[in-house]
């Protein structure tokens, strides 16, 4: 089975050229534009503005056009897409939006992975109420006694049957 690319070449047009969908589905809060308008000064713009070459009409990138002109942009890069009928134009938009919602940013790993990274502004990894807490904070001795005398807890991984220590990541042997 051969899988059509439906993407063409990136070009850059003019930020008032692009034509929003009046039929959006997608709403775009406050908050989330404020915080895209955050990302794109500290990162760049990344996305494409994916434009209908059936319809002439933007199908994926509202929000970010939205964000663009707040930071008073005047060209954005934009992928001319072929949609076979108005029903594919109208569902692949859909999906697009859909299926993002419905992958599971795993924040547990987000927390570990920092420690890797210098300091920065943890705002612009745009998940709502964040806060990055250490995984290591020195405590009292009087703490460091408690700890010591505390039993070790440990669970069961359900995937892989290994036990690990409650809060620690070493395995028990």
């Amino acid at each position: 089975m051969t899988i059509a690319i439906k993407i063409d070449k990136l070009v850059l047009v003019k930020i008032n050229e692009l034509k929003l969908n009046p039929n959006n589905l997608n709403d775009h809060p406050q908050e989330q534009i404020d915080i895209l308008v955050r990302v794109i000064q500290a990162n760049g713009f990344r996305h494409a503005i994916v434009v209908s070459t059936r319809s002439g009409l933007v199908v994926a990138g509202h929000g970010r056009i939205i964000a663009a002109k707040i930071l008073k942009m005047t060209h954005l890069p934009v992928s001319h897409q072929e949609f076979d009928s108005p029903e594919e134009e109208f569902q692949w938009a859909v999906a697009d939006n859909e299926l993002q919602k419905q992958s599971i940013l795993n924040l547990s790993k987000v927390h570990t992975e920092l420690i890797n990274y210098d300091a920065f502004d943890v705002e612009l990894l745009a998940i709502p109420n964040f806060q990055f807490e250490p995984l290591f904070a020195p405590g009292t001795e009087d703490e460091q006694g408690q700890l010591d005398q505390k039993k070790l807890e440990f669970i069961t991984c359900p995937h892989c049957e290994k036990e690990f220590e409650l809060g620690q990541a070493k395995v028990r042997t």
